[in-house]
C-alpha cells in the first residue's frame, strides 16, 4: 500500500525538495533541482524505485512529528518499549550543492536504528555503482554522484543484488542511540566528474542546523499578517518559499509529479514547473504578506520567461524560464496506488490558453501599482500582447483547466481577455501612455457585452462554463475579484448561489464530475477529455469562501475557510485536491496554489489588505490549473 499523500512532509533547500513520510522514509527526491530526474521515486512506484528511510529497526510510523516553529525543520519522534528517539530532517538553504541532513537523537532509554538508502537514478530506474571511502559511501550513475556520510562510527550491512560487489541493492547502516547521543547522516549530490569529497560533508551538522533554523526564523519574521490564523498563514508562506527556485525567482506549482486527482486513474500531471496563470495571486500574496523581494524576483522571472513573440506565449515554463518541457511517460513506475501513466514534463506548453494574457497583464499592473521596478521595455511588451490578443480573443481555447478535450469558448477565458484590456488601459493611465487606448477600450466593452450575453444562463441565473453550455464552473466565482462585475450585482449573487451544485461534502469541485451527462460513449469527459472523476479542488473551495464574504455571507465564508484548514495534514500542508468521501488528499503536494489561496482568504476574512510598501493591494486576481 502506498503511503497516504497527507502522510508526507516537505523539506527544501530553495532549489529542490524532498518528501518525508511519517515512517521516516524519503520517497521522493529530484537532484539537483525541482525538475531534475528523481533519484528516490518510491512515491510513484515501490521501494525498488528508491527511498531513504531512517527509523527504528522495528519500523512503523512515528509517534508524533512537527516542524520547529517558523522553520522548515522537521522533527519526528518514535516512542517504543526500549526508549524514545527523535529524527530531525532538514535541507540547508543551497550555498553550493544540495544536501539533506538527518540528525538522530536519543531521548530516553536506548533505541536500535537503521538507515537504509536505495538510490535509483533517472526517474527511479538506474541502479548506481557504489564504493565506500572511510565513513562515506558514494553512488555514481552517469552525471550524478550521491555521497552519504555518518559523523560517527556505524555498522554497515552488506546487501548485494549482483555478482559485482560494487552493485548494491541498498546501503544499510545500523546503530544504537542511547539517551543523550546524537548521530548525523548527511546526503550530498555532486556532479560525478568531481572526485573530491563535497564541501557540505565537511560542515558540522549542528552548525548547519543552527544556520538553517536562523534562516527560516528570520524569513518568517517578516510576515505582516497578524490575524487569527497566523500559524496557518506563516506555514503556507514558508511552503511557498520552499517551492521557490532561488536562482531565478520562479515558483513551482508543486515539487511532485503524477500524484493522482483520481486514484487508479489517468489524471496525473507534472507540476514541477512555473505557471503564469498563478502569477497575479502569487504576487499579491507575497506583497500583502511583506515579502517584497520575493515578489520582485517572481516578476523578474516572469518578464524574462515571456520575452519574445506574444504568439508564442506559453502557460507554463521551467524554473529557469525554459520553454521545452516535453511530456514523456515512465512505464517502469507503477504509479501512486496504480495510477498510471506516470508523466514527466507537461504538454500544456503547446496549448492555446487565452486567459494567460490577462494573467500576465494583471500581474504587470499590480506590480506597477505596488511600485516594483520594471524594465523599460515592459510597455512595448504590453502593446505587443494587446495587439495579438485583439486579433485572437474571439477564438476558442483550452481554458484555465488545460483540458485535453476540444477547444471551447470558455467564459473564464473571455473574462480574462476583458481583464487584459482593462489592465492595459489602467497601465497606460499610470504611465502616461495613450497607445491604442481607443481600440483597447472598444475591445474591453465588446468582450464584456459578449460574456454577459453568451456566458449567462437565464434558467440557472448563473454564469456557465462555456458559451452554449449549461455546465457550471467554479472559475465564475472569480468574476467579482477580477472586477468584471461588482459583488453586489445580482448576476454575481446568482452565480454564487448556483455554485452549491458543485458542492462535494462541503467542498467545491472545479466543474461537475460528469458535466451534466456529457460523457461520450467511451466514458471520457466531454470537456476535459479524461476518464474518471476527481476530488474537490482546494483553491475552488477558497474562492467560494471569498465570494461568500464579498456577497455579505461572512459567517458562511468563515465556515468554508475553516473546513479547508481542517483538511491540512498534521504539519499544515495542503495538496491540490481533497476527497471528502475517502477523507484523503489527492493530487500533487504540497500545492503552491492551495497555500497561496489560503493566505489570500485569511487576509480577506481578517480585513487586511496592505503590502510591505504600505500601499493598498487590490484583491488577488488569478487562477490555477
Amino acid at each position: 500500500m502506498s503511503t497516504p499523500i497527507e502522510d508526507y512532509a516537505l523539506i527544501s533547500d530553495l532549489e529542490t525538495a524532498a518528501m518525508v513520510g511519517r515512517n521516516g522514509s524519503i520517497d521522493w527526491l529530484c537532484l539537483p533541482r525541482f525538475d531534475s530526474p528523481a533519484c528516490l521515486a518510491a512515491l510513484l512506484g515501490t521501494e525498488d524505485n528508491g527511498f531513504w528511510r531512517v527509523s527504528p529497526v522495528a519500523r512503523g510510523p512515528c509517534t508524533r512529528r512537527a516542524y520547529r516553529p517558523d522553520t522548515l525543520i522537521l522533527e519526528s519522534r518514535w516512542d517504543s518499549a526500549t526508549g524514545s528517539v527523535r529524527v530531525t530532517d532538514f535541507m540547508p538553504p543551497r550555498a553550493q550543492l544540495p544536501c539533506i541532513v538527518r540528525v538522530v537523537e536519543g531521548l530516553s532509554g536506548s533505541v536500535t536504528m537503521r538507515s537504509e538508502l536505495r538510490l535509483r537514478f533517472h526517474q527511479g530506474r538506474v541502479v548506481p555503482w557504489i564504493r565506500v571511502t572511510g565513513r562515506s559511501t558514494v553512488a555514481v550513475a552517469g552525471p550524478d554522484a550521491v555521497w552519504l556520510n555518518a559523523d560517527a562510527p556505524v555498522r554497515a550491512l552488506d546487501r548485494h543484488d549482483g555478482a559485482d560487489p560494487a552493485v548494491r541493492d541498498s546501503t544499510v547502516l545500523d546503530f544504537t542511540v542511547p539517551a543523550g547521543r546524537r548521530l548525523a547522516l548527511t546526503l550530498v549530490w555532486s556532479p560525478s566528474h568531481l572526485p573530491e569529497l563535497p564541501a557540505p560533508l565537511c560542515v558540522p551538522a549542528e552548525t548547519a542546523l543552527k544556520e538553517t533554523g536562523d534562516f527560516w526564523r528570520r524569513w518568517a519574521g517578516q510576515c505582516r499578517y497578524e490575524g487569527p490564523w497566523r500559524d496557518a498563514v506563516v506555514r503556507s508562506l514558508i511552503t511557498l518559499k520552499a517551492l521557490t527556485y532561488a536562482p531565478t525567482g520562479g515558483i513551482v506549482a508543486a515539487p511532485t509529479t503524477s500524484l493522482p486527482g483520481c486514484i487508479g486513474g489517468e489524471r496525473n500531471w507534472d507540476h514541477r514547473f512555473c505557471w503564469l496563470r498563478d502569477s497575479t495571486l502569487t504576487l499579491s500574496c507575497l506583497l500583502r504578506s511583506g515579502y517584497r523581494d520575493e515578489a520582485a524576483a517572481w516578476l523578474d522571472w516572469l518578464v524574462r520567461a515571456i520575452a519574445g513573440d506574444p504568439a508564442d506565449l506559453q502557460t507554463v515554463y521551467g524554473v529557469g524560464g525554459q520553454r521545452l518541457l516535453p511530456e514523456t511517460e515512465a512505464p517502469w513506475l507503477t504509479g501512486y496506488e496504480g495510477s498510471r501513466p506516470v508523466r514527466f514534463g507537461n504538454s500544456a506548453v503547446s496549448q492555446f490558453q487565452l486567459d494567460v494574457y490577462g494573467e500576465v497583464l494583471d500581474t504587470l499592473h499590480l506590480s506597477l501599482r505596488a511600485g516594483i521596478r520594471m524594465p523599460a521595455h515592459v510597455w512595448s511588451l504590453v502593446e505587443a500582447m494587446m495587439g495579438h490578443l485583439h486579433r485572437h480573443w474571439r477564438e476558442p481555447d483550452k481554458g484555465l483547466w488545460q483540458v485535453r478535450g476540444p477547444q471551447r469558448q470558455f467564459v473564464h477565458s473571455k473574462v480574462m481577455a476583458w481583464v487584459a484590456a482593462d489592465r492595459a488601459l489602467r497601465m497606460g493611465v499610470l504611465l502616461g501612455r495613450n497607445g491604442a487606448s481607443g481600440e483597447w477600450r472598444a475591445m474591453r466593452d465588446e468582450v464584456h457585452r459578449q460574456v454577459c450575453r453568451e456566458g449567462w444562463d437565464v434558467q440557472q441565473r448563473s454564469f456557465v462554463q462555456s458559451y452554449g453550455s449549461s455546465a457550471l464552473d467554479a472559475s465564475a466565482l472569480l468574476i467579482p475579484r477580477l472586477g468584471f462585475l461588482p459583488a453586489w450585482d445580482e448576476r454575481v449573487r446568482g452565480t454564487v448561489r448556483a455554485m452549491r451544485e458543485l458542492d462535494h461534502g462541503g467542498f467545491v469541485r472545479r466543474y461537475a464530475p460528469d458535466n451534466q451527462g456529457e460523457h461520450n460513449s467511451q466514458g471520457v469527459h466531454s470537456v476535459d477529455g479524461m476518464h474518471g472523476i476527481e476530488g474537490a479542488f482546494v483553491a475552488c473551495s477558497l474562492w467560494y469562501a471569498d465570494a461568500l464574504a464579498a456577497t455579505g455571507h461572512v459567517e458562511r465564508a468563515r465556515e468554508a475557510f475553516e473546513r479547508v484548514l481542517a483538511i491540512r495534514n498534521d504539519v499544515g500542508l495542503l495538496s491540490e485536491q481533497w476527497d471528502p468521501d475517502a477523507g484523503r488528499q489527492l493530487g500533487n503536494a504540497p500545492q503552491a496554489f492551495s497555500h497561496i489561496a489560503l493566505v489570500e482568504t485569511a487576509f480577506a476574512l481578517s480585513g487586511l489588505s496592505s503590502c510591505a510598501a504600505g500601499r493598498s493591494v487590490p484583491r488577488a486576481r488569478s487562477t490555477s490549473r
